[in-house]
């Protein structure tokens, strides 16, 4: 008969047989992440970063706030500008209102040259010459008979590709007026900026 030590254990007791040390591995196979630990590195990288404080004066909150509103801002100008719907206004949403941009950038108009015309014939209205100021008369009429020709010619060119591309609108005349108001802006300051160049197939 084997006498035993208090505090101490048969050393076949302590020993792990092969279906303990089998059972411990399983443990640690299930209770582990099941994945290789990331590199420092590459944790630091995915971790966004720690948000920051909360302001600890009214001063600095406004301060924040306006920053905040000025990256928003800034946000919704370059969206509308490239024309993304969920930036732009009613009047400017929608694949319609697209097609119809497009075609007016894709093509010369008359109406863009309305404010070098008409700066040119006011200023040739305050000279004290007559013939001159006969002149700037003349040529501010036939630029109007000339943008009124091409904004017809515009309007039936929308109507009928708007027509062809969506048949199921119907008022087709808002759309007319839409361009030409657009063609009657310099292309650079067009808003939505232009998104087709010119001489483009539309």
């Amino acid at each position: 008969m084997k006498l035993r030590l208090p505090g101490r254990r048969d050393r076949a007791e302590t020993t792990d047989t092969p279906a303990s040390a089998e059972l411990t591995e399983q443990l640690v196979r299930t209770s582990g992440k099941g994945r290789p630990t990331p590199k420092r590195s590459e944790a630091q990288g995915r971790r966004p970063g720690p948000p920051p404080p909360p302001p600890t004066t009214r001063k600095e909150a406004y301060k924040r706030m306006r920053e905040q509103q000025a990256t928003r801002r800034a946000e919704a100008r370059q969206g509308a500008a490239r024309g993304d719907d969920a930036y732009l206004p009613a009047r400017d949403r929608g694949p319609v209102r697209k097609l119809v941009r497009d075609i007016v950038d894709a093509r010369r108009n008359v109406g863009s040259f309305f404010l070098a015309i008409a700066g040119v014939a006011l200023i040739g209205t305050v000279v004290p010459s007559l013939v001159v100021r006969n002149y700037a008369s003349f040529l501010l009429f036939g630029f109007f008979l000339l943008l009124i020709v091409d904004s017809v010619v515009l309007g039936r060119r929308i109507k009928r590709k708007v027509t062809e591309r969506f048949p199921e609108t119907q008022k087709t005349r808002g759309l007319a007026w839409y361009g030409i108001s657009r063609a009657t802006m310099i292309r650079r300051w067009r808003f939505p900026k232009p998104d087709v160049p010119l001489g483009a197939d539309v």
